[in-house]
């Protein structure tokens, strides 16, 4: 099985990294791996799978920032260049989101978009 190291094709704040290291202590988890990707699906054609993994799969990219291992498949980095992942909270709820300078648009609840 064979992973690549290769430049940021999706960055992690800080409070984006907090969040994912809490979810893997209360998932027992010690020292995980977060799988991001994208699939179809969703109102506007695509939507982001966040994911915690064992091990790589073939050709996974893998990016390490902020004490946080992260594997994309090689498909879902064409769609993730120059995203950020962050954690944000608000009146409607809280959760990771995703800032995607490739999305050309999204549906109203920002949970899918299309390019």
């Amino acid at each position: 099985m064979t992973t690549t190291q290769q430049p940021m094709t999706i960055t992690i704040t800080e409070n984006g990294a907090k969040h994912v290291q809490q979810f893997m202590a209360a998932e027992g988890v010690d020292s995980g791996i977060l799988r991001v990707a994208v699939k179809g699906g969703g109102c506007s054609g695509l939507t982001y799978v966040l994911d915690l993994a064992n091990e790589a799969q073939d050709g996974d990219k893998v990016i390490e920032q902020n004490g946080i291992r992260v594997y994309v498949d090689s498909k879902s980095a064409i769609y993730l260049m120059g995203a950020e992942l962050d954690y944000v909270e608000g009146l409607m709820g809280a959760g990771f989101k995703v800032s995607n300078p490739n999305a050309k648009g999204t549906c109203g609840c920002g949970e899918s978009f299309h390019v």
